[in-house]
């Protein structure tokens, strides 16, 4: 399976302009191909027909035969990306807005945008934790980078293929590539259905509740922060407004790492698979009051998934999404599906048989259900040939 590690390089004065200047004239070059590829082909250009037009005019601006490679594989890479997002309709259907303006204008790069590196413009040495790196003014040698000895020990055991260089508020980060191979999931015994939410990030069907309101209450903090800074409208407010989203994410990130982690080690060691619901297209298909809206919007339950899904990948333990219709209105001990039962946002009640208890432990359990039903059928053999 692929991850990616992230590693802080620290540069001295001579060393940072250089790849500062690589970075950005990169970056340039790369909206300069896709001006080209948009005029001659529009959303249509490829690598070779790009390589043809821009190759030479790359190499005459100082960038090297890989570089220039690069560079023109981005471009072409960019807008094969764009049409698969049209062709998914993720830009809306055709003529709407969203999509023209997609469609009549060409790619463009920011000028701190990630550039690749192979093997042959980049090498590490794990040992010394410096990298040696191709720049437009030669290549420099001893660059010192930082990480964790955690992220040490995979980038020596298992990276492989090309790292993107990239540089954020005034710093430059290498993030490499890891190929670790993947255990063979082992035969569950029954399996762990964990039902997402605002209110509640995650309830498992055991009943372990990891609550969002901590989180929520950071968010309501956070907002009324940024307001008063847009109310500024001054520079080093907008600057303060970007270091503080920034702020957040990392934050919502490091939470649902710690709740997709826990819940990953409990299926592991109890040997069993996990269940999820699959949410997708959800914020299209929900609509919410104005003023919740933000706060649906900030739902990070997409990025809690996969964390589940890859940290369940990596770890050998099962992993399987299902059908997410009803969980929370059907009853686990009956069966008995209605809207009143579920009187209230927290509470279960079976209007049936009587169950009740808190609605998102009962969706858990519906989840796990599921999750084992269709593990059946996913794992089922082919039949035999008539």
């Amino acid at each position: 399976m692929k991850l990616v590690v992230q590693v802080k390089l620290t540069l001295d004065a001579v060393q940072a302009p250089a790849v500062e200047r690589t970075v950005h004239a990169a970056n340039e070059a790369a909206t300069w191909v896709s001006a080209i590829s948009f005029e001659r082909f529009r959303l249509k250009g490829t690598v070779r027909e790009l390589r043809t037009l821009c190759y030479g005019e790359l190499k005459a601006r100082g960038f090297g035969a890989r570089a220039a490679q690069h560079i023109i594989k981005r471009v072409a890479d960019a807008y094969a990306t764009l049409r698969a997002n049209i062709k998914a309709g993720n830009l809306g259907p055709e003529g709407s807005k969203r999509r023209r303006t997609a469609e009549s204008k060409p790619v463009t790069f920011r000028p701190d945008a990630a550039h690749t590196y192979d093997d042959r413009c980049l090498s590490w040495n794990y040992d010394a934790q410096t990298v040696s790196i191709w720049t437009l003014a030669g290549r420099i040698k001893n660059v010192r980078f930082a990480c964790s000895p955690a992220a040490l020990k995979q980038l020596t055991t298992h990276r492989k293929g090309e790292s993107d260089l990239i540089q954020r508020d005034g710093r430059l980060f290498l993030i490499a590539t890891l190929d670790i191979p993947e255990p063979d999931p082992y035969e569950p015994k029954g399996f762990l259905g964990v039902d997402r939410g605002i209110t509640n990030l995650a309830t498992t069907s055991d009943g372990d509740n990891h609550t969002g309101r901590r989180l929520g209450r950071y968010r309501r903090w956070q907002a009324r922060k940024k307001a008063e800074l847009q109310a500024k409208q001054t520079r080093s407010a907008r600057q303060l407004l970007k270091k503080r989203a920034r702020r957040e994410a990392r934050h919502a990130t490091h939470l649902n790492h710690t709740i997709s982690k826990t819940v990953v080690a409990v299926a592991q060691r109890t040997e069993r698979g996990i269940a999820l619901e699959a949410l997708r297209g959800i914020r299209e298909r929900v609509t919410v009051p104005r003023d919740q809206r933000a706060r649906l919007s900030s739902w990070p339950f997409h990025q809690l998934g996969a964390f589940i899904a890859y940290k369940a990948k990596r770890a050998g333990v099962p992993f399987i999404e299902v059908d997410p219709a009803h969980t929370s209105q059907r009853c686990p001990r009956c069966g008995h599906t209605e809207r009143a039962n579920r009187p209230t946002r927290d509470h279960f009640h079976c209007r049936r048989c009587g169950l009740a208890g808190p609605a998102d432990h009962v969706a858990g359990v519906n989840i796990a259900q599921r999750g084992v039903t269709a593990w059946v059928f996913v794992n089922m053999p082919d039949p035999a040939p008539a």
